[in-house]
């Protein structure tokens, strides 16, 4: 190797130490971007008027008696133990069977929900990627349009705050899809909170998060299992508008 490719490997090694892409962008991981380094890199407020959750969240959507059943079975089996669960444990012993339950599929509307999604998002002064715990999306083999997220499955008793993680996954959904507009969800142990972002023009954004939700308790586990349904019948409805346009 010759000195100059040794100055050339240097400088790539010191970027990619500083985060840094190969214009010298700086690039922030889904599972690694702060509040801090959010707020500095788009202007983003919360926003405190929770009534934009009504519709979502106060839905009169029906469970039938079987889908009340198979979450009573499931809390008796593993409520004690939600905020001790490590990630992949709670991830695949009380929340994949949720999703599996309410099922995002549809052959018809080629709708799926994808674990691990690849998403990147550039612009000329940052770079937002990662993969993504939860998305359904649009699409049925792999992921082409996201409509909402899931972040974080992780234990209760951690020092990472999934908030500005899933917000930037939000974000990122937004520009991507050119949308206005995009919902989440992320939880901590038995904690689950609604996320609403809007976006108000260039680089300038507010969101929304819901009360807690304690999966622990079945009539809150109810509620989340209706929001989740509220979320499939929605991006159900919105693309068979897209495919009449």
């Amino acid at each position: 190797m010759s000195e100059l490719e040794r100055i050339e490997q240097l400088e790539k090694e010191i970027r990619e130490l500083k985060g840094l892409n190969e214009e010298g962008i700086p690039t922030y991981s889904f599972s690694k971007i702060t509040d801090n380094e959010l707020k500095k890199l788009v202007d983003i407020k919360k926003s405190f008027k929770n009534d934009i959750f009504d519709l979502w969240l106060n839905n009169t959507i029906n469970i039938s008696s079987e889908n009340v059943k198979f979450l009573v079975r499931l809390l008796s089996k593993y409520g004690n133990f939600l905020k001790g669960f490590k990630e992949e444990t709670l991830k695949a012993n009380f929340i994949i069977p949720i999703i599996n339950r309410v099922d995002f599929q549809s052959i018809e509307y080629e709708i799926s929900g994808f674990y691990e999604d690849v998403i990147l998002y550039e612009t000329d002064k940052f770079i937002f990627n990662g993969t993504t715990d939860f998305t359904i999306s649009k699409g049925l083999e792999y992921s082409e349009k996201p409509y909402f997220f899931i972040q974080e499955f992780k234990k209760g008793k951690v020092n990472t705050d999934p908030e500005p993680q899933l917000l930037a996954e939000l974000i990122s959904a937004i520009e991507l899809n050119h949308d206005i507009s995009m919902r989440g969800a992320y939880i901590v142990g038995a904690i689950w909170n609604f996320v609403i972002l809007e976006k108000l023009g260039k680089d300038k954004y507010q969101y929304f998060v819901s009360e807690n939700y304690d999966s622990s308790k079945i009539g809150d586990l109810k509620g989340i299992y209706r929001n989740l349904v509220f979320v499939k019948d929605e991006i159900i409805e919105r693309v068979k508008r897209e495919n009449a346009e």
